[in-house]
């Protein structure tokens, strides 16, 4: 049965899924895969599916925000994936983290509104530990710059970046002021939705973002589309899917032959 948002059918996508939030990213990450084909397009969603060392991995972008991530989690669920990894993009609340870092979620604070609809009250939206450790191994070995910790989802882009525009503007900026101090490294909108989903469905899940402007302390300037700079952190993400692959493939072997 095609699936309603995605237009995928049974067998479109690997079980091991790359999430961008853009769709005119996918074909960038899908260059990194062995055999990528373009499967289908439909409104915000685009997938490609290829391989990673013989096992079938598919990039699907969700869009912005957690509403339309959530629909493409759920749908990638029923089409059997069980590993999915954001690889976005985000600002930097810390002075020490700069553009071109990636940023390894180890949760996300759920500013968000899709969440409640997964998670109780409370439930932090947290990574799978698989999936932040091959990040990490991986972010070393590439000698990437990179942070972990825990991101803020929000919801409102220009809230992010004008608060004091807004009618609430002294309480979003007091709430920005309080992730900040509370330690959160950087913000976006996808992650704490694709966690939470994640949580609820039985799967393995991540993020890996790249830092492309500063919320916080001070403001930067976004850089122009074509000069974002994604490489860095699509290397680390790709390099941790397999990782992830070969791990999974080593416990299987090792199962079946019961050493």
């Amino acid at each position: 049965m095609r699936r309603t948002h995605l237009q995928l059918d049974d067998g479109d996508a690997g079980a091991y899924v790359l999430m961008p939030g853009d769709p005119g990213r996918c074909a960038l990450i899908a260059e990194r895969l062995d055999g990528a084909r373009h499967v289908a397009t439909h409104r915000e969603f685009t997938t490609y599916t290829g391989s990673l060392d013989g096992v079938a991995v598919s990039v699907t972008s969700t869009g912005i925000g957690g509403p339309s991530a959530a629909i493409a989690v759920e749908e990638l669920h029923s089409l059997g994936a069980n590993t999915v990894l954001r690889v976005g993009t985000c600002g930097s609340m810390r002075e020490d983290i700069v553009e071109g870092d990636a940023v390894i979620a180890l949760a996300a604070a759920r500013d968000d509104g899709a969440s409640r609809h997964y998670l109780a009250e409370g439930m932090p939206a947290a990574a799978h530990l698989d999936v932040v450790l091959a990040l990490r191994e991986a972010a070393l070995a590439l000698h990437a710059r990179h942070s972990v910790g825990v991101v803020v989802s929000t919801d409102s882009f220009y809230a992010q970046r004008d608060p004091e525009t807004m009618p609430i503007g002294d309480e979003l900026v007091h709430r920005w002021q309080a992730w900040q101090r509370s330690g959160c490294v950087a913000a976006e909108m996808e992650t704490a939705t694709l966690l939470s989903v994640a949580t609820v469905r039985g799967m393995r899940a991540g993020s890996v973002l790249a830092v492309i402007d500063r919320i916080a302390p001070v403001l930067t300037p976004m850089p122009p589309p074509d000069r974002l700079p994604l490489q860095a952190t699509i290397d680390v993400a790709v390099d941790a899917m397999r990782r992830l692959i070969a791990a999974d493939t080593f416990q299987r072997l090792a199962a079946t032959t019961g050493s």
